[in-house]
């Protein structure tokens, strides 16, 4: 049986996390001086961090270049009481939604969509307004990115 208690996290295992979200490629040995410890304890480290699923990946970013020839959007979601469960099942069979988070406050989902063109978007927002459950959405385009840290801690 897996183990399911919290992993503790101490300073080096944040400063070792913060370097791999900056260069998810960076050398063992890198950062093995980065962090002033040596390259057997950022190995183990890194062994207990993947284990623990606190690191469940190693990806890539786009960089804005990619991205300029679509558009990117935040489309907060209100859903009709018990129709969650449904939605979600739904949302996530849309290639286009690149995330979905249940939230606090005003909505009860956001999702992150990346289409090609404004039609596109337009027509992927009539769809998920067209849900059975869905209540309500409201859109925000994304026009540039200014700060980029990949996912926080």
């Amino acid at each position: 049986m897996p183990d399911t208690r919290p992993t503790h996290l101490d300073e080096i295992d944040h400063q070792l996390i913060a370097a791999l979200q900056i260069n998810a490629r960076e050398s063992v040995a890198m950062l093995a001086r980065q962090l002033g410890i040596a390259r057997t304890t950022v190995n183990s480290r890194l062994a207990r961090l993947e284990k623990a699923k606190v690191i469940t990946g190693y990806g890539v970013r786009l960089g804005q270049r990619l991205v300029e020839g679509g558009l990117q959007a935040y489309v907060g979601i209100t859903v009709q009481p018990r129709s969650g469960k449904e939605v979600v099942r739904r949302l996530s069979g849309l290639a286009q939604v690149q995330q979905l988070c249940a939230v606090s406050g005003e909505f009860d989902y956001v999702a992150w969509l990346r289409t090609d063109s404004p039609e596109q978007l337009d027509q992927l927002l009539d769809q998920i307004g067209g849900v059975d459950g869905v209540e309500k959405t409201t859109t925000s385009i994304i026009l540039s990115n200014k700060v980029d840290r990949g996912q926080p801690l």
